[in-house]
C-alpha cells in the first residue's frame, strides 16, 4: 500500500508540479502567456491608413505590443480604452502599441469604432488579407503579441485584459 501511495504521489508530482513550475502567468491574467523560448520574428509587414507598407523594422529597439482586433469584437471595444492608456502612460519610454484590425473593414468603419469609444492615438493599421494573423496563429480575438527591444516575441495575451492592471504594467515596465 505505502508503494502504490508512494507511486501515486511521484505521479501527480511529475504531472503538477512542473505545470505550476513553469506555469509563468501573473496572477489575475489568466490570459498572459509567457514563453520559456522566445521567437524570432522576422519579415513582418502590415498597412497603415494610406495603404503604405508598415514593416516592423522600423520599430527597432521598441517595446512592441501587437493587438489584433476588429470592430464588431465586443471585447476587443472593451479593452481599446486601456490599451490606448497603456500607450499614454509616461512610465514607458520605449513602448509601442499598434492596434491591427484583422476584422477586413473598410478605414471609414474603423475611423467611426476609435471615434466611438473615444481612441485618439492610435494610427490605423490592417491586416485585411490576414496573413499575419495566419503567421501568429491566432485562435481568436483581441489576441496581442509583445515584442521585446531586440526582436523577439516573448509573449502571447489570448483574449481581452486591462492593460492598466497595475500587475500587468509593473511586468512589462521591465521589458521597456
Amino acid at each position: 500500500m505505502k508503494l502504490l501511495t508512494l507511486k501515486l504521489f511521484v505521479l501527480l508530482a511529475v504531472v503538477f508540479i512542473p505545470n505550476a513550475v513553469n506555469s509563468k502567468e501573473l496572477n489575475d491574467l489568466k490570459n498572459l502567456v509567457i514563453y520559456d523560448d522566445k521567437k524570432k520574428i522576422s519579415e513582418i509587414s502590415f498597412k497603415n491608413e494610406k495603404d503604405m507598407n508598415i514593416s516592423l523594422s522600423e520599430y527597432e529597439n521598441k517595446l512592441l505590443i501587437l493587438n489584433f482586433w476588429a470592430t464588431w469584437c465586443e471585447p476587443c471595444k472593451e479593452e481599446m480604452p486601456s490599451l490606448q492608456n497603456l500607450q499614454k502612460n509616461t512610465s514607458f519610454k520605449n513602448l509601442k502599441i499598434l492596434p491591427i484590425n484583422i476584422g477586413q473593414e473598410d478605414k471609414d468603419t474603423i475611423k467611426k469604432f476609435f471615434s466611438d469609444v473615444k481612441i485618439n492615438t492610435f494610427e490605423i493599421f490592417y491586416d485585411s488579407d490576414i496573413k499575419l494573423a495566419k503567421k501568429f496563429s491566432l485562435r481568436g480575438i483581441p489576441t496581442s503579441i509583445l515584442i521585446n527591444k531586440d526582436g523577439y516575441e516573448f509573449a502571447k495575451i489570448i483574449g481581452s485584459i486591462d492593460f492598466e492592471d497595475p500587475k500587468f504594467v509593473n511586468w512589462l515596465l521591465n521589458y521597456d
